[in-house]
């Protein structure tokens, strides 16, 4: 009896690692789609009118910019969009493929997070030396930055293998939590969802009150929640 004692035990303890581990990460991704949120209201009330994240809302806005014959929301759209592509492919080749054999966090997400904090520190400087003229081929400079560094999020969190998870583009997200509202989910699994939507929408709150009544301080909302995730991560590559 006692040789079969530890084949019951350690599983069931390896398990409840396991989904200890998947909260923490979950939670930092909540922390990164608040930063999305953010970026994506700094953008569109700073920067030009387009989005740092929401590609299908700039797609929209570039199609609107050529019934209109708006040469500008067209630059800004389109810049964003090819900027975004870039970050993407960046992250890509620093994230590499899921594997089978992945741990929680793989040390090649953190390192594309690095890059993204490159990024957004690169942001942080002409952020501060354009605040006090607000030069518009500048602020379109600024945009691109942002689009950029949350491309590459998105390919950091795409790393982690897990279908439908994302901190960047959540209509998919949404669309998933209404179906399991209709089909009566346990909250339980609604709840990840729902916490990624209030993170976002919670972040373009605060952004939009930053970038309106406090532009000097719009940069934190984008470094600081980003250097908790990269210092945080750590714990779960240990």
């Amino acid at each position: 009896m006692s040789s079969t004692a530890p084949r019951v035990t350690r599983p069931r303890v390896a398990a409840q690692d396991d989904d200890r581990l998947l909260r923490q990460r979950h939670a930092l991704v909540v922390v990164l789609t608040f930063l999305t949120g953010s970026a994506d209201a700094i953008g569109f009330l700073s920067l030009g009118g387009a989005f740092s994240s929401v590609m299908t809302g700039n797609m929209v806005l570039l199609g609107l910019s050529a019934g209109r014959g708006d040469a500008d929301l067209a630059l800004t759209s389109g810049c964003a969009i090819v900027s975004f592509i870039v970050g993407v492919l960046a992250g890509a080749r620093v994230v590499g493929s899921a594997r089978p054999d992945d741990p929680v966090w793989p040390r090649r997400v953190t390192w594309a997070l690095v890059l993204e904090l490159l990024v957004f520190v690169v942001f942080l400087v002409v952020w501060v030396v354009n605040l006090p003229t607000h030069v518009d081929h500048v602020d379109l400079a600024l945009l691109m930055l942002s689009a950029t560094a949350l491309g590459v999020q998105s390919s950091a969190i795409q790393r982690f293998g897990v279908p439908g998870l994302s901190s960047t583009y959540l209509t998919g997200t949404l669309t998933s939590l209404i179906a399991g509202v209709a089909a009566r989910s346990p909250w339980r699994s609604l709840r990840p969802k729902a916490q990624v939507l209030l993170a976002l929408m919670t972040g373009a709150a605060v952004g939009a009150l930053v970038a309106l009544h406090l532009p000097v301080a719009a940069p934190a909302l984008l470094i600081v929640p980003l250097t908790l995730v990269i210092a945080l991560s750590a714990r779960l590559r240990a």
